[in-house]
């Protein structure tokens, strides 16, 4: 797995969708959806776009299986999290609403676990990281 490609790819998805929530949000003057937006184009576009950066900038092994996890897992918790935001805001009632709170702590989790990931490996990694001049 190409894991720049790959990160870039669902990175462009989430800036499409969340501008075309924004361009909807605009032209219909209601702004219901701004923490939607806001989460799909902070967590989607820009957090997977520097994921991508780093793994372009830094010689992270291939076979790492922290870098596999921190890949998928930042992936599955941009899709989770913001959906689960989505249907916890206009689910209100009965078993799909605990469905959906559920839905969106484990979302807000995976994502999070993704982060912790990133922590360790700018540790465990970091004797690939030097300056431009060294």
């Amino acid at each position: 797995m190409n894991r720049t490609r790959t990160l870039l790819r669902f990175a462009a998805l989430f800036a499409l969708v969340g501008t075309f929530i924004g361009s909807h949000m605009a032209g219909s003057g209601g702004y219901s959806l701004r923490p939607l937006h806001a989460h799909i184009l902070v967590v989607g576009w820009l957090s997977l776009f520097a994921f991508a950066v780093f793994y372009r900038l830094f010689e992270i092994p291939e076979k790492s299986k922290l870098a596999s996890i921190q890949v998928w897992t930042a992936i599955i918790g941009s899709i989770t999290l913001p959906t689960g935001m989505y249907w916890e805001q206009t689910i209100n009632e009965g078993p799909l609403a605990v469905f959906s709170l559920i839905y969106y702590i484990v979302g807000g989790t995976v994502l999070m676990v993704s982060f912790i990931l990133f922590f360790i490996m700018t540790f465990v990694f970091s004797d690939r990281f030097s300056d431009k001049g060294s």
